[in-house]
């Protein structure tokens, strides 16, 4: 008899990728809307993608196990 198969969280799957070496990519956050009070150099520094913090790591790979 097989085992449980686990899922994939879809919310998760939807807003991380995993890289070719194992690492998170996330989209940073503030920059959808009030973005005439922050300031031209703030909303530079958010674009781009950033990395999934190393204490979070843990719980990307229970919540995206097939990835």
């Amino acid at each position: 008899m097989a085992g449980l198969k686990l899922k994939t969280h879809r919310g998760t799957a939807k807003r991380i990728k995993v890289t070719a070496t194992g690492k998170y990519i996330r989209r940073r956050a503030k920059l959808r809307h009030i973005l005439t009070t922050k300031s031209r150099d703030q909303k530079r520094n958010l674009k781009g993608p950033a990395k999934v913090d190393a204490s979070v790591t843990r719980m990307m790979g229970r919540l995206l196990p097939n990835q």
